[in-house]
C-alpha cells in the first residue's frame, strides 16, 4: 500500500469512518472533517446498509466536498468496513472515525504530532464517555469505573505513554503490510484483536492525553447489553487466535453467572456472603461521585448489566469454541 503526496510534497491524511444508520450523528463528523487541520487529507465513509437518511447525507457532502468518499460495505459487520476503508485510501497515517464520538478542533494535528515525538506506530487517545440522557451519563459513568470494567489505561485520562490499546486508533500505513488487516472473523473486538496481534509483532502503540475526542455510549439498556455480550462472547476467540493465556479478570464475570445460576441450588445462608460482597461494591462505587439519586439508584443496575452480559456473553463464546472446534462466524 503506497500513499501519496500533494503538490508541495505533504502526506495525504487519510480518516475512515464505517457508518450504520448514523443521521443523528454523520453531520457532526461530516462537519469536523471539513474544518479541521490539516487540509491535504480524505474522508471514507464506508455504510453498512443504512436505511435512514445517512446514504443520502453523506452523497450531498460528496458532492460539494471531492475528499469525501462514500463506499459500501455489504457484510455489514465493522471490521469488514474497516478493510474496505485501508484498501481504498491513499494516505499516510490512517485515522479511524467513529459517529458517536466528539472530536477536539486539533484532533488529527495532535495525532500527528504524537507519531512524530515518540516513533509509535499506533497511537490514539482515551474514551473519555459522556452522556445526552440520564441513562447515557449513568452508563458513561459505569462503563469508565473499575468496578464496571477494570483498570485499563484507556479510560484513565491522566496517563500518557506506551500501552496495548487505545481508544479508536491511528495507525503507519506499513503496518497493515506487516501484519494484515483487521480480522473479519471478530464482529466485535476486532481492535482489540489488531492491537494485541500489532504488540505481539514487536510494534509500538502509544496512549496520549493530547488526543481528545468525547464518546456518546449506547442510549438504551437493551442496545448495552447486547454490546457488552458481544464483547464477552468474542473475547474466547481474541485469547485463542493470540494464544494468550486467559487472566483473573477475562473470567471474573462468567464466573459471577456460574455462581448467580448456581446460588439456588445451594440455598445456604453462607453462600450468599459473595452476593453480599458485590452489591456492597455495586453501591459503594455507585455513590463515589456527586450524582443525582436516580443515577445512585440506576448505578448498580447498570454495573449488573455490564457483568452479566460480559459473562454470559463469555461463557457462551468458550463453549462455541470448545464444543465446535470452529470460528463463531454465523452465530449473530
Amino acid at each position: 500500500m503506497k500513499s501519496i503526496t500533494n503538490a508541495d510534497g505533504i502526506k495525504m491524511l487519510s480518516v475512515i469512518c464505517p457508518v450504520f444508520n448514523e443521521e443523528a450523528y454523520i453531520e457532526n463528523v461530516l462537519t469536523f472533517f471539513i474544518e479541521s487541520k490539516p487540509d491535504n487529507k480524505e474522508l471514507l465513509v464506508i455504510d453498512g446498509g443504512s436505511t435512514d437518511k445517512t446514504i443520502d447525507i453523506v452523497k450531498k457532502w460528496s458532492e460539494k466536498y471531492t475528499n469525501i468518499r462514500l463506499l459500501f460495505n455489504p457484510n455489514k459487520y465493522v471490521p469488514y468496513a474497516l478493510n474496505i476503508g485501508i484498501k481504498n485510501s491513499t494516505g499516510d497515517p490512517i485515522i479511524r472515525l467513529d459517529a458517536h464520538t466528539v472530536y477536539s478542533n486539533d484532533y488529527f494535528e495532535k495525532i500527528l504530532g504524537v507519531f512524530d515525538e515518540t516513533g509509535a506506530d499506533i497511537v490514539g487517545g482515551h474514551m473519555n464517555k459522556a452522556g445526552k440522557t440520564i441513562l447515557q451519563e449513568v452508563i458513561a459513568y459505569c462503563t469508565s469505573s473499575v468496578f464496571g470494567i477494570g483498570d485499563s489505561k484507556i479510560h484513565d485520562l491522566s496517563f500518557s505513554g506506551f500501552t496495548n490499546h487505545v481508544y479508536l486508533g491511528a495507525w503507519k500505513r506499513e503496518i497493515f503490510d506487516q501484519i494484515g488487516c483487521f480480522d473479519q472473523e471478530m464482529k466485535r473486538n476486532q481492535d482489540d484483536e489488531f492491537h494485541y496481534r500489532a504488540n505481539l509483532n514487536g510494534k509500538k502503540i502509544f496512549l496520549s492525553n493530547k488526543i481528545k475526542s468525547t464518546y456518546f455510549p449506547r442510549s438504551t439498556v437493551w442496545k448495552l447489553f447486547k454490546q457488552y455480550f458481544q464483547y464477552g462472547f468474542y473475547k474466547p476467540l481474541v485469547l485463542r487466535k493470540l494464544k494468550k493465556i486467559v487472566q483473573v479478570r477475562h473470567i471474573i464475570p462468567a464466573l459471577f453467572v456460574i455462581y448467580l445460576i448456581t446460588l439456588p441450588l445451594y440455598p445456604v445462608i453462607y453462600l450468599f456472603i459473595p452476593l453480599i460482597i458485590y452489591l456492597v461494591l455495586s453501591i459503594y462505587f455507585s455513590t463515589r461521585r456527586k450524582q443525582s439519586l436516580i443515577e445512585i439508584i440506576a448505578s448498580p443496575i447498570i454495573y449488573f448489566i455490564l457483568h452479566f452480559a460480559y459473562g454470559s456473553g463469555f461463557i457462551i463464546g468458550s463453549l462455541k469454541l470448545i464444543f465446535e472446534g470452529q470460528s463463531q462466524k454465523s452465530f449473530y
